[in-house]
């Protein structure tokens, strides 16, 4: 089977070749495929120390901290001057809870590389680890000292002070993050907690408020402004926040329990029982859940599942009185008398005995949603709260808290983790449609994009799989790369017999973009073109995969000038292209004369697409984006004006002029926003609210 991307010769693998396209599906974030190359390349040349590196890179993504270990000293030991890979093992060995190690790698790069930020912070992030906070406090603010304009970094440090215990330190950090930069919600989300640990409710409200205004796609800040309004009685505000976080991750566990214990206690029995379902599917150690939803079947009735749930719960805390007490009333409501007696009898004992010294015996009380205890000391307060690792089973009616301090303490900084663009905090446009196979699934935005030439195409069956039209790609897993190598394969011998049929080439070509090999689809594209000269398909993905290769390109070339290149900046002042205000003067990037001449070759063939068909309102979209990667946001919105009017619902096409609207100053942009919102691209409403906030 044809496993690697060279042409000639199958027998005989171009190692920088293969490395190329294990770095592309790298970049565009196919794992799977990466390593595949990677290990390709390793198999044919084991002294390299590069694909030992980027497979590491790649395992980090997957979570293989392990992997990414032993792969990061491969590479180092091929090249013990390769900073990037201590930087990554201290990260794999940070995930690993090997914090000494990782302190060790940081260390090491910082004799190469002083004062480099990310390393320094994720050294003093491992003290911390290891409650070192004396010693995690000096590097903060040896680091601070270095960039005392870094917001990250105080952010940092008051979840620092915070687990270290020292509120007012962690508070002033805070606060200084978010003096240094506003817009940053996670810093608000931290602050939000101290003001609730301190019962501050109201302070707790407005920041999680305005932290889901930054983000409206973060469940934890949700989460966690449910409690908050739960402590200040508000009930129905509190499940409807956990109606958002479920909406945004249905299988998010906290947000069901906490639901279901105020479903609870609302008497909304059967849909709390509904919620506790879900927990214990996903976790099913999960006592605290098995045991609510015991309680809650005694007051529905069901009181067998109610007994099967309390044997759970007592197989695991043998001396847990209060569920041989309900477990004995449910017998009882059986018929069970003597059951019944016996569970109660023995409970009773374990009170005598102590045995169940951290709760006392307690009684369901039919009228309310959680159990009471029936002792002189103060009653337990439902509406205290407990950590998520907190499995103490007398804790089953507390809500949860989301991710106390993790925020920052466990997101460890990295340049080698997420996309070169990801770099700055900014705005980026819808990308690129292209035609596939595979698109990723998108809960909020299920708009379908048709196209009747695509349709006619599809009608042909000319190709192995049904091509759809995408700016969402799915990754590859390693079946359907499998099966795209012996599609190229099948392609190969059948343009042998045909070398005529531009649908081969077009077919072949497909098959090499998606296991990542641009070259060569290119190279495809261009002999579907030869044979077929209104091949517009052809036309189009040929521009799409060359973006993917200038893109890529660019990242290789410089990071700061990509990120400048292909995204719409923050205003400095404002934190977009400022309401009323002149935009931002463009900045300064001369490109390469390679990526300037594939830039024209890009224009040309969706130039040619429009000429082809003009109805055709992907080109348009496209041929938009690629404007905007000049900065030339004027002609984009010519562009994206004529996709509009072809398509009165083509979102992307309006989210993306609103932003090229509001770098303009054209205030146009926030109903284009508006529109997108209403369509479904979710994340408009987020920019309305920062753009229109004072």
């Amino acid at each position: 089977m044809w496993h690697v991307c060279v042409t000639g010769s199958f027998a005989q693998i171009n190692t920088e070749r293969v490395m190329i396209i294990g770095r592309n599906a790298l970049f565009y974030e196919d794992y799977i495929l990466a390593i595949q190359n990677f290990n390709h390349v390793i198999r044919a040349r084991p002294y390299l120390p590069q694909p030992y590196f980027y497979r590491a890179v790649a395992k980090l993504y997957l979570d293989d901290y392990s992997g990414a270990e032993d792969d990061c000293t491969m590479a180092l030991k091929q090249n013990p001057f390769m900073i990037k890979a201590y930087y990554a093992r201290g990260i794999a060995r940070q995930n690993l809870g090997l914090f000494d190690q990782a302190i060790e790698d940081y260390q090491k790069g910082l004799e190469f590389k002083p004062n480099d930020q990310p390393m320094m912070t994720n050294r003093a992030i491992a003290h911390v680890q290891k409650k070192d906070y004396e010693k995690a406090k000096e590097l903060f603010n040896e680091i601070i000292a270095l960039y005392p304009k870094e917001m990250k970094l105080y952010s940092i440090r008051g979840s620092l002070y915070a687990e270290a215990g020292d509120t007012v330190a962690a508070m002033n950090d805070y606060n200084k993050a978010i003096e240094i930069d506003p817009y940053y919600p996670n810093s608000y989300g931290n602050r939000a907690l101290l003001y609730y640990q301190a019962e501050k409710m109201e302070e707790a409200l407005a920041d999680f408020t305005e932290a889901i205004r930054l983000n409206p796609r973060e469940e934890g800040f949700y989460i966690n402004r449910g409690l908050v309004r739960f402590n200040l009685n508000n009930l129905q505000g509190a499940i409807s926040d956990y109606d958002q976080a479920i909406a945004l991750n249905g299988n998010h566990v906290i947000a069901r329990f906490n639901r279901g214990l105020i479903r609870y206690n609302v008497g909304d029995y059967n849909r709390a029982i509904e919620d506790f379902d879900v927990v214990i599917s996903f976790e099913p150690d999960n006592y605290m859940a098995y045991y609510n939803r015991a309680l809650l079947h005694s007051q529905t009735g069901n009181y067998r599942a109610a007994i099967n749930d309390y044997s759970v719960i007592l197989a695991e805390y043998p001396s847990f009185a209060p569920a041989y007490y309900n477990r004995g009333e449910a017998k009882r409501n059986l018929n069970d008398l003597t059951g019944a007696e016996q569970d109660q009898w023995y409970a009773r004992e374990l009170d005598r005995t102590g045995g169940n010294a951290v709760m006392p015996a307690q009684m369901i009380d039919n009228n309310a949603a959680f159990v009471k205890n029936e002792t002189d000391e103060e009653t337990e307060d439902a509406r205290k709260t407990r950590e998520e690792s907190d499995k103490n089973i007398a804790k089953f009616n507390r809500l949860v808290v989301y991710n106390k301090n993790e925020e920052q303490m466990n997101k460890y900084q990295s340049e080698i983790r997420g996309r070169v663009q990801d770099k700055n905090i900014r705005i980026d446009i819808e990308p690129q449609f292209i035609l596939t196979y595979y698109e990723k699934i998108n809960p909020v935005n299920e708009s379908l994009h048709y196209s009747k030439i695509l349709n006619d195409f599809n009608d042909r069956r000319t190709l192995g799989w049904r091509l759809v039209i995408t700016n969402q790609e799915a990754s590859l897993n390693e079946f359907q790369i499998e099966a795209h190598s012996n599609s190229i394969d099948d392609l190969s011998a059948k343009i042998e017999n045909d070398t005529t049929n531009a649908d081969y080439y077009f077919g072949r070509g497909i098959d090499f973009m998606l296991i990542q090999d641009l070259s060569e689809a290119i190279q495809n594209f261009d002999q579907a073109i030869q044979l077929d000269p209104s091949f517009l398909l052809g036309y189009f993905n040929r521009a799409a995969v060359r973006f993917k290769q200038m893109e890529y390109e660019r990242s290789t070339a410089t990071q700061d000038e990509l990120s400048e290149a292909m995204s719409i900046q923050l205003n400095a002042d404002k934190g977009f292209f400022g309401s009323g205000r002149s935009p931002s003067p463009a900045p300064v990037f001369k490109e390469p004369d390679n990526l300037s001449f594939a830039y024209e070759m890009i224009l040309r063939d969706y130039s040619k697409v429009i000429q082809l068909d003009p109805s055709f309102t992907f080109a348009y979209f496209n041929r938009a984006n690629l404007l905007c990667t000049k900065r030339d946001f004027k002609a984009a919105i010519l562009d994206y004006n004529e996709a509009i009017r072809r398509n009165p619902n083509f979102a992307e096409a309006y989210f993306n002029r609103g932003l090229a609207r509001l770098s303009q100053g054209d205030q146009r942009g926030l109903i284009d926003l508006s529109k997108a919102g209403e369509l479904g691209i979710f994340n408009a409403y987020s920019i309305i609210k920062r753009m229109t906030s004072e």
